[in-house]
């Protein structure tokens, strides 16, 4: 407490015995117990009142106890199902919750996981993706600043994610194996990497990645089959040191359309796990090209993250060029990017037919963008300004899912306000300074029967490595960028009605299609009741589902369907619209391609975090374990808290009341 706040204390101290003795002794000369009482009931209430007026800082400790947290990571996957492991997995849970020293020395929280982790609530089996890493790296997050450790209740087999073996925590990880920890001879397909497009008559590279999990040397043979007949064979051998074995099998794009593939090796006679050996692929035939030619007038990092999104897709080829070097024609580009354009780019716009997007940034000449006959102008001025993103929900010229734009680095422009003459689809607003504008940041139109697009910023490339950071793939940025160029590049009328769909799903995993549906005016029509129609190609089984209105698309969600091959069709009620497809279903389970549990991995995770591993038959012992590390122990931490005084609204009922007891007081006794 300040020495000022002190001194007034003492003060208030002063004046209000002076007060009430004046009142009480001074004034009556009598020392009888009724005024003694009284001068006890106004010296305090005038006190009271003082020290409110004074309103000093009064400050609190409270102490807390904090146990250590105890997380229980729980695989929810279909390969606990598959081992078996049901019952075993929640009998440990059961004995975890009734165990009195356990509960009373940890916290315990529990969570599920497959591809995602949850607070556990029930248990499944049926999640067909295992991310590990992403399970224990969210538990340690969730306690970094505490004491606390992991209990890991799994097999080990991750199917998605990064390598949970490198993660780096701080708390230790308590692996509990479940799974068949006997080593069998096993054959399977680790990996197969296809490019999704290939042109007809050339031929597609299929790279296929073998394992062998055994020790006595073995010959197969691999093969990859199309609708029955094999198109690639290839002997393979495996030995306790030749445990690995890549094939790359180059193939002809025979048709055009959806091809539909399987690659398999044969297996041996002792194998106990066989659905590892084969796994289908799938490959669209197109018979175009896209050409893209990308025109800057600098180098930037921008240039070499827009090429490798574009390319991406196999089916389009950039060419990237300085304008001052290129002195082509833009014929036979079906889309051109001019970046940071200026008058040195007059040339290509006169001649210009292709369709084309603008990028502007720092470097751009806005006084020639504006002299151009496109009906985009901003008023810029020689100023730097950095331009976070808003996602439009209702933005309706192609289907385009949120990646979370607001959290992607700002992009670099010159400041200005910008105008768009004609109709135009806003994809991104501009934000800034935290404040969101309605001025476009990304946005779509259509001229003259030419389309374009306007990218109001450098620095994309930063928006490419922070998806990647979030996402641990370059590929859902790629795929914005695609979706982009494939609206762009396109001279197709514009479809009122569009269906996305996977070629393949993996068995027992849910098949997620969306639409997007535009009324006559080619705005989203939010009012429309569409249906789905999926027909088994063998059995002509059909099955029909309406979709549900998400934003600005349409979705369904379907599952239950066996392996097969599928066609759907999707259609509008009350419109003559419709759009039809195919897909497969493969009987192929990622989540029942292992034949035991890994705990060579489980063992390193242990190590590196300072745990221990356990099996599924010694629970009890995990738990003394826990209950005899001293590294656990419960701390104690003080709450300091500073209020003022007059947020005590109770002392003011106080005051109120000694002053009401010396009214009533004095005139039960004739002193007023």
């Amino acid at each position: 407490m300040q020495t000022s706040t002190l001194l007034y204390i003492i003060l208030a101290v002063l004046i209000s015995v002076a007060v009430a003795f004046f009142q009480y002794f001074y004034k009556t000369k009598s020392n009888s117990k009724i005024n003694i009482f009284l001068f006890a009931l106004k010296a305090l209430s005038l006190f009271l009142l003082g020290l409110l007026l004074i309103n000093p800082k009064i400050k609190t400790i409270k102490t807390e106890n904090s146990k250590p947290v105890l997380s229980f990571l729980v695989d929810n996957s279909l390969s606990t199902k598959h081992f078996k492991e049901e019952t075993s997995v929640k009998n440990i849970l059961q004995n975890v919750k009734t165990h009195k020293e356990l509960n009373s020395k940890f916290d315990v929280n529990y969570y599920s996981f497959g591809k995602n982790i949850t607070v556990l609530d029930s248990l499944s089996f049926n999640e067909t993706q295992t991310d590990i890493a992403k399970a224990v790296q969210s538990a340690n997050d969730l306690n970094k600043d505490g004491i606390g450790a992991s209990v890991l209740i799994s097999d080990g087999n991750q199917t998605v994610g990064n390598d949970y073996e490198f993660i780096n925590i701080k708390q230790p990880v308590y692996p509990l194996v479940i799974g068949d920890t006997t080593q069998f001879q096993d054959l399977r397909i680790s990996q197969l990497n296809v490019n999704k497009y290939s042109y007809i008559k050339n031929k597609f590279p299929v790279e296929v990645m073998l394992f062998y999990d055994g020790k006595e040397p073995l010959q197969s043979v691999f093969t990859i089959t199309q609708g029955g007949k094999s198109v690639f064979s290839e002997k393979v051998s495996f030995s306790a040191e030749k445990k690995t074995k890549t094939i790359t099998a180059n193939l002809t794009a025979a048709k055009e359309g959806i091809q539909y593939f399987t690659a398999g090796i044969r297996a041996i006679k002792s194998e106990k796990n066989t659905k590892n050996n084969f796994k289908s692929f799938a490959v669209e035939v197109i018979d175009e090209q896209t050409k893209v030619l990308i025109v800057s007038s600098i180098l930037h990092p921008d240039l070499g993250a827009l090429k490798k999104s574009i390319e991406r897709n196999k089916q389009r080829k950039v060419d990237l060029k300085l304008v001052h070097n290129f002195k082509g024609t833009l014929e036979g580009y079906q889309m051109v990017v001019f970046y940071q354009p200026n008058t040195a780019f007059r040339r290509l716009f006169e001649q210009r037919k292709s369709n084309f997007v603008i990028i502007s940034g720092t470097k751009t000449d806005w006084n020639f963008i504006n002299s151009l006959p496109n009906g985009i102008r901003k008023n810029a001025i020689n100023q730097t300004e950095n331009y976070g993103a808003v996602y439009n929900a209702g933005f309706s010229t192609f289907l385009q899912k949120d990646l979370q734009f607001g959290n992607l680095p700002p992009l670099q422009d010159k400041f200005g306000d910008v105008t768009i003459e004609g109709e135009h689809q806003t994809l991104l607003y501009q934000k800034l300074v935290n404040i969101e504008t309605k001025q476009p940041l990304l946005t779509t139109l259509e001229k003259g029967g030419q389309k374009l697009a306007i990218l109001f910023g450098e620095g994309i490339w930063k928006w490419r490595a922070a998806s990647f950071l979030e996402e641990n793939s370059f590929e859902p940025f790629d795929e914005f960028i695609g979706n982009l160029v494939q609206y762009v590049a396109s001279n197709k009328k514009r479809k009122r009605l569009e269906v996305n769909a996977e070629r393949i799903y993996p068995a027992n995993a849910t098949i997620n299609i969306s639409a997007l549906y535009l009324d006559k005016n080619y705005q989203f029509d939010k009012r429309a009741s569409m249906q789905i129609v999926i027909t088994n190609s063998k059995t002509k089984e059909k099955k029909q589902f309406p979709f549900s209105l998400l934003n600005n698309s349409y979705k369904v969600d379907v599952d239950g369907l066996l392996a097969g091959n599928y066609t759907y069709k999707v259609t509008v009620e009350g419109q003559n619209l419709s759009v039809s497809g195919q897909f497969k279903v493969t009987d192929y389970q990622v989540e029942e391609q292992f034949t035991n549990a890994n705990t060579d991995k489980l063992q390193k995770l242990a190590l590196k975090s300072s745990g221990k591993l356990f099996y599924k038959n010694q629970s009890e012992s995990l738990i003394n374990e826990l209950l005899n590390d001293k590294r656990y122990y419960t701390t104690q931490k003080s709450i300091v808290k500073e209020e003022n005084l007059i947020n005590w609204k109770w002392l003011l009922f106080v005051i109120v009341g000694l002053l009401t007891i010396e009214w009533f007081t004095r005139k039960y006794f004739g002193k007023i």
